[in-house]
């Protein structure tokens, strides 16, 4: 960067706990009342914790946990579902306010927003950026009632880590110059991007803090783990991250799950769950003006194996019939693999592209494959403007129409480019 240019001032606001935050907000008489709470899954143990309360985690109760281990753990917990269309909800009442107090916002995920408060320095002064992060954080909780957390510096990663040194209720400022001293005492595995094989592979090297990753000369890191890798893992350790916040930045991932009160076994039964999620995201989708060529169909076993299969298609798509369809032959994959019944399945959309780019219609090669017509989009439109008007429900497709099998935990995720993040903090 330029001597002549500011240096940058980047803040990551993060919800505390922001799904337990809203499930006691909605029901401050029930979950309000619970200081030993669990979102996620029911209270006879099944589904899995999407996020606990402070005073649960002291026992050992973490995020993607099955609920019935994290009842064992804290057998005096309340678990209450998610409540998804109040987390959508609060999560735009804080972001309305962030975006009347910072002139640049970028969702991260339904509770990460980025700010760039670059070049504010005059109309703040004489406050610091701490100070200016201590107003926002006290603004957000006045105005929404959600208490967040504050982390800053001149790069979105620094930003990110500090927020978690932040954390609960607080806020962090790495000053400008002093990152490499922040960064140094921290375990590898604390570096976004740093999964588990990465830190293993490191730790087999006798690396274990960034500090002694930056003892290693950068040609052994491209040596080690390849020339990408090796670069990459060079600027993650000191700290390198030009990525602008950039509240235009195009969605990567729309997907909805379901998790079953029982154990679904019979293709009937998985093949209507696979409608409704189908319909559901294909309608987000269409509400965004977007296309997509990559589905998914994610599919979790009676023993909690996790499953997923892909296909990425010659041309985007947008109807419910076209998402359907290859939804259908990816679920026929997964049952074929291993056919054993199912405790949650999800369907997935991704590589999306503008409504008005490409109109070429035929998805596969082969003669008789599915296809998207232009009759398909409109008639999914027509649905989505009934529902819109008259409610969910008013136009399923046949294979939905009666008796449905329980489910629980409505995990709809419209995600930001940073796919929505497992509650840890």
């Amino acid at each position: 960067m330029p001597e002549s240019l500011p240096a940058r001032r980047i803040l990551l606001v993060d919800c505390d706990a922001f799904f337990v935050q809203v499930a006691r907000l909605e029901d401050p008489e029930g979950a309000g009342r619970a200081p030993l709470l669990i979102v996620g899954g029911s209270p006879s143990g099944r589904g899995v914790v999407t996020s606990a309360s402070y005073e649960t985690r002291a026992y050992g109760v973490r995020s993607a946990m099955p609920t019935a281990h994290a009842l064992r753990l804290c057998p005096e917990a309340t678990v209450v579902g998610v409540p998804r269309g109040a987390v959508t909800r609060r999560s735009r009442e804080v972001r309305a306010v962030l975006e009347e107090l910072s002139p640049v916002v970028q969702a991260a995920s339904v509770d990460e927003f980025y700010l760039d408060l670059t070049g504010t320095e005059r109309l703040f002064a004489p406050e610091t950026f701490e100070d200016s992060a201590w107003r926002i954080r006290n603004e957000v909780l006045a105005r929404t009632g959600i208490s967040v957390s504050l982390g800053g510096g001149t790069r979105r990663v620094i930003a990110k880590l500090a927020a978690t040194r932040a954390k609960p209720a607080g806020v962090h400022v790495v000053a400008d110059g002093a990152e490499q001293e922040f960064l140094d005492p921290m375990r590898l595995a604390e570096l976004p991007g740093v999964g588990p094989a990465l830190v293993e592979s490191l730790e087999d090297k006798g690396l274990k803090t960034v500090a002694d990753a930056r003892a290693v000369q950068p040609e052994w890191l491209k040596r080690w783990f390849g020339p990408r890798r090796g670069e990459w893992l060079q600027r993650r350790i000191h700290g390198i991250d030009g990525s602008p916040v950039d509240p235009h930045e195009r969605r990567k991932s729309i997907s909805s799950e379901r998790t079953f009160f029982e154990d679904l076994h019979r293709d009937g039964d998985l093949d209507r769950r696979l409608l409704e999620l189908a319909t559901s995201v294909g309608s987000t989708l269409r509400k965004k003006d977007l296309r997509a060529r990559t589905i998914t169909v994610k599919l979790r076993d009676h023993d909690f194996t996790t499953r997923q299969h892909s296909r990425t298609l010659p041309e985007p798509v947008e109807s419910n019939q076209a998402i359907v369809d290859v939804a259908r032959i990816l679920l026929g994959e997964l049952r074929a693999d291993r056919r054993v019944p199912a405790r949650l399945l999800g369907v997935g959309l991704s590589g999306f592209t503008g409504t008005h780019q490409g109109t070429q219609l035929p998805l596969f090669d082969e003669p008789g494959g599915p296809q998207e017509t232009e009759r398909d989009r409109h008639l999914s439109r027509v649905v989505d403007r009934l529902s819109d008007r008259f409610g969910y429900g008013t136009v399923v497709p046949g294979g939905m129409v009666g008796k449905q099998p329980g489910t629980r935990d409505h995990e709809d995720q419209d995600q930001s480019p940073q796919t929505r993040k497992d509650e840890h903090s």
